[in-house]
């Protein structure tokens, strides 16, 4: 398996990604994401991004997508750009990689047909932090990982991985998208978490969600519960 270099976004980055469209995934931004891939434009696309700056733009089909999967059916109006830390070829055209994802994307324009893939010119959006908030962010973190903790297995690491993740210095935004990413949210409450670059309003977001799974959930999820980190393979 090949590993890159951590470049992550480069300075002369132009604006346009190249977009992996899928039905069942919202990437976000400080998590790693395996994913197979197989399908031809797929397999163009990613062979583009490893010969060159690595980065691609994992996006959510919007409702309706099976009707003109193969064509170009609607996507959500934010991405998250990736970048592919590792590659492994495997038997016939497919691949094996590892995305961890970078920046948030706001898509302001889909090129016209011209690759197999789909292009789009991009907005990054950074993680922004109101300086006139009624949000209290250390009591935030603490209400997060208190919330976080009560719907983790006990078993299988899942408290350990959390416990190993807090040791660290982890920002209110990173934290908010790791638990978007690896608990047991549907995917259009994952794609309004990712849609919302306003870290404070995104974590409340995300305590009202958790605290509505907490009810559904009286007890630890088992192992078999909440998706393990990394998150298992994606296929395309």
């Amino acid at each position: 398996m090949a590993s890159f270099a951590d470049n992550t976004i480069p300075a002369d980055f132009s604006g346009t990604v190249r977009l992996f469209p899928l039905p069942n995934l919202v990437l976000f931004p400080h998590v790693i994401q395996p994913l197979h891939v197989f399908e031809a434009r797929y397999c163009d696309l990613l062979e583009e991004a490893i010969a060159g700056d690595g980065l691609i733009a994992m996006v959510l089909l919007e409702t309706g997508w099976q009707h003109d999967y193969e064509g170009r059916p609607a996507i959500a109006p934010v991405a998250c750009l990736g970048q592919v830390i590792s590659h492994e070829r495997v038997k016939g055209r497919r691949h094996n990689i590892l995305l961890r994802g970078v920046r948030r994307a706001a898509i302001r324009r889909e090129h016209p047909a011209v690759k197999s893939f789909r292009q789009a010119d991009v907005d990054l959006l950074d993680d922004f932090y109101p300086t006139s908030t009624s949000v209290q962010r250390p009591a935030m973190q603490r209400r997060l990982v208190e919330l976080a903790t009560a719907l983790l297995p006990t078993g299988a690491g899942g408290q350990d991985s959390l416990a190993e993740l807090l040791s660290g210095e982890v920002s209110l935004g990173m934290l908010t998208d790791i638990f978007a990413h690896t608990l047991g949210f549907p995917l259009d409450v994952k794609q309004r978490l990712l849609t919302e670059w306003n870290v404070d309003r995104r974590a409340a977001i995300l305590s009202d969600r958790l605290a509505q799974l907490a009810k559904r959930v009286p007890y630890p999820l088992d192992a078999a519960g909440p998706p393990a980190y990394p998150p298992r393979f994606s296929l395309n």
